[in-house]
């Protein structure tokens, strides 16, 4: 235990920024900007696929299938791979291994993101794009304003939950020099060489309170919304039709109709 809290004030800066401020952005710090990143701009792409898998455009569909079946069926690792030696055929210059890593997370996680994101669209009732339809919306104005804004507050847990194994996913960026958290630890241990279990159980320890705090948010966010959903007020032409016909007092009895036939 000593040991361990040992590595901890001698190298807390290290595991937190990396070299920062005499060398790049590293450490903790690295991974989570890798990771927001990532999420942030495979967003808008996981929901430009998800539309293009919906429609029935052979077009936009197949190369949209093609897209989410590839990356998701090949390991993230063979993707890092290829990114880091082809984004600098095709654009005649060298790259860091940070932008690699964005490229690779961004064309891979768009892939799983698309597939929430489309269970999400499909999971809501028909009659929502009928009715979006009916009052003069096209149809993307319809996905736009109407089905889209009720999938993604649905979709808030799951996409939580898609950020912590991007945390995760990180990691891999240690086989192309990202200075992340992984790759931190690494560089503690060469100077140390004798404590590798100590540092990499710390690292363990570190994405393991980052990704459990995590995963109890997404946990909280998923009960927040059941729970709204499951309290969720009538709509003020519901509460108008149920005022048309009122319930009888309850603390008055019924009166029986008599059934003998008027004089």
């Amino acid at each position: 235990m000593s040991d361990l809290l040992a590595i901890v004030r001698d190298n807390w800066l290290l595991l937190l920024v990396g070299q920062y401020p005499n060398g790049p952005l590293g450490g903790l710090a690295c991974t989570l900007i890798l990771s927001v990143l990532a999420i942030a701009l495979a967003f808008p792409v996981s929901v430009l696929v998800a539309l293009a898998r919906l429609s029935k455009w052979r077009l936009l569909n197949w190369p949209a299938t093609a897209l989410v079946y590839g990356a998701r069926g090949i390991p993230l690792l063979m993707i890092i791979l290829w990114v880091y030696f082809l984004v600098p055929v095709l654009i005649g210059r060298n790259v860091t291994g940070f932008t690699t890593m964005v490229v690779t997370l961004v064309v891979y996680e768009s892939a799983f993101l698309a597939e929430v994101v489309r269970a999400g669209i499909l999971a809501l009732p028909k009659g929502q794009m009928e009715a979006a339809r009916a009052l003069g919306h096209g149809y993307l104005g319809a996905m736009w304003s109407v089905i889209l804004p009720q999938a993604l507050y649905n979709m808030l847990p799951s996409m939580l939950s898609q950020f912590v194994s991007t945390i995760k996913e990180t990691t891999l960026g240690y086989v192309i020099n990202v200075p992340e958290l992984t790759f931190a630890a690494n560089q503690i241990n060469n100077q140390l060489l004798t404590k590798p279990f100590h540092v990499f159980f710390l690292l363990a320890v570190m994405y393991f309170i980052l990704c459990w705090s995590l995963t109890q948010l997404a946990g909280w966010l998923e009960r927040r919304i059941a729970a709204k959903r499951a309290g969720t007020r009538p709509t003020r032409a519901a509460a108008d039709a149920g005022s048309i016909v009122s319930p009888l007092p309850t603390d008055r009895p019924l009166v029986a109709m008599s059934t003998r036939p008027l004089p």
